[in-house]
């Protein structure tokens, strides 16, 4: 048995195609199915059950996959300790982020983190916290920036920074006139929110405490943009809710729109997340440590309350 045939099953497992599996690992495809083949002769057992299309693991094969994950992420850790010893940053790193806090953060923290650390080389790929959570487990993310908390057993948060809600309130809308906002200002019926899968739209209705209902909307709205909720807003269609580092790229005249809230602040605190595992914890602590630097002079808020993006039940 070797670190690389288990390596195979896993892939195999996720891709549920010998081909896909085989491309994904850059071998041949009879090279995996041999190698795949010679475990489950060793073993005197099937993993996979070849019949089915996909291809589906058997029973047995469950508990196979389970522990060769444990398997292949402990081995990795050889790498990481000699890295550890020799003081070494660098190497392969993918990080997740959230649709709502990429186009905000990573523009402040990406040219400061690759001038600092020119080894490392940074994949970051956009997904949905449900996206992040399954790739984290996976192996396929080492680590990734959500709104927490997020209470996954198998998953470390580290807060990086507590960004509060904005209330965008155009002259049409009768909040307009409050100087500051508080949460049971907002009528839920009237806020413009994110399409379904956006955590920052579970944040605003847990800050409102209340289900949306959609039976008297004369419209549905499928949107990922903040852009987009902001001039509805300013078609007269109701206000909306925004990140703090989201308006701070609004034009002049948008701005005097925007309403605070008072003391506490509702507030979503945004985390790296990775592994309990803390592969390549390194590279982690780097990210961290930049991405915490760069933020502590844009958002000097202190006075927060932490809305859960967690869907109530």
């Amino acid at each position: 048995m070797t670190i690389t045939q288990l390596q195979y099953v896993l892939a195999v497992a996720e891709y549920q195609n010998f081909t896909l599996a085989a491309e994904k690992s850059f071998v041949t495809q009879p090279t995996l199915s041999m190698q795949v083949q010679k475990l489950e002769d060793e073993l005197d057992i099937l993993i996979f059950d070849r019949s089915k299309k996909p291809i589906s693991v058997t029973d047995v094969g469950q508990k196979i996959v389970s522990q060769a994950k444990n398997i292949v992420n402990e081995a990795n850790r050889i790498k990481d300790i000699v890295d550890q010893e020799k003081g070494f940053i660098g190497g392969e790193y993918t990080l997740g982020i959230i649709p709502t806090i990429m186009p905000t953060l990573l523009p402040m923290f990406l040219k400061t983190f690759i001038k600092k650390y020119p080894k490392v080389n940074l994949i970051i790929k956009e997904q949905n916290t449900e996206g992040l959570i399954r790739n984290i487990q996976d192996g396929h993310l080492d680590a990734a920036i959500a709104a927490t908390p997020l209470e996954v057993e198998f998953i470390k948060e580290r807060p990086l920074y507590y960004e509060p809600f904005v209330g965008y309130v155009p002259p049409s809308n009768k909040l307009h006139q409050l100087e500051k906002l508080n949460p049971e200002d907002l009528d839920i019926n009237e806020v413009l929110l994110l399409k379904d899968g956006h955590c920052f739209r579970d944040g605003i209705i847990n800050l409102c405490k209340s289900s949306k209902s959609f039976e008297d909307d004369h419209f549905s709205l499928q949107s990922g943009s903040f852009e987009t909720l902001v001039n509805l807003s300013n078609e007269g269609l109701g206000m909306t809710l925004l990140p703090y580092l989201n308006t701070l790229e609004l034009d002049d005249k948008k701005m005097q729109n925007l309403r605070y809230f008072n003391s506490p602040s509702p507030a979503r605190e945004v985390s790296l997340i990775y592994h309990k595992s803390e592969l390549k914890i390194q590279i982690t602590e780097a990210i961290r440590e930049v991405i915490a630097s760069v933020v502590r002079g844009a958002i000097a808020f202190q006075d927060v309350k932490i809305i859960s993006p967690l869907t109530k039940k």
